[in-house]
C-alpha cells in the first residue's frame, strides 16, 4: 500500500519547538517533491513547505518562512519538518504528500490538487 506515515506532532507551548516525521511505505521518495499541508478547524488545508527530489529546491509559505525548515533522507523515505517559535495559530493536523505531476518545487507555492499519497495527518497544538 503506498502511503505516507506522520508523526512527531503534539501539544507544545507558543514558542516551543516539534519536528514532524513523514515516513514513506510502499514507495521510493525519490523523483518526487514532497510537501507539508495542514489543516486547522473549519479552515482550508495550506500548503507550508515544500522540498524537491535531488537538487533540494525548497518553498516555504508566508507563515512558516524564517520558522521551519524541511528536509528530506531518502535513503530513509522520510521528510521532516522542523518548526520553531511556534504559534497558537499554527495549531493544526498537519499532512504530508508528494507531487504526481512534478520532481521540483514551484516557486509561486503549492497547488494541492497535484499532491497524492496523503497520510492520516499528526496533530500539533501550541497553546499555554
Amino acid at each position: 500500500q503506498v502511503q505516507f506515515e506522520e508523526s512527531g506532532g503534539g501539544l507544545v507551548q507558543p514558542g516551543g519547538s516539534l519536528r514532524l516525521s513523514c515516513a514513506a511505505s510502499g514507495f521510493s521518495l525519490e523523483g518526487y517533491a514532497i510537501a507539508w499541508f495542514r489543516q486547522a478547524p473549519g479552515k482550508e488545508r495550506e500548503g507550508v513547505s515544500c522540498i524537491s527530489s535531488g537538487v533540494r529546491d525548497t518553498y516555504y509559505s508566508g507563515s512558516a518562512k524564517g520558522r521551519f525548515t524541511i528536509s528530506r533522507d531518502n535513503a530513509k523515505s522520510t521528510v521532516y519538518l522542523q518548526m520553531n517559535m511556534l504559534k497558537p495559530e499554527d495549531t493544526a493536523v498537519y499532512f504530508c504528500a508528494a507531487n504526481l505531476m512534478r520532481s521540483r518545487c514551484l516557486p509561486a507555492g503549492i497547488t494541492s490538487h497535484e499532491y497524492g499519497y496523503w497520510g492520516q495527518g499528526s496533530q500539533v497544538t501550541v497553546s499555554s
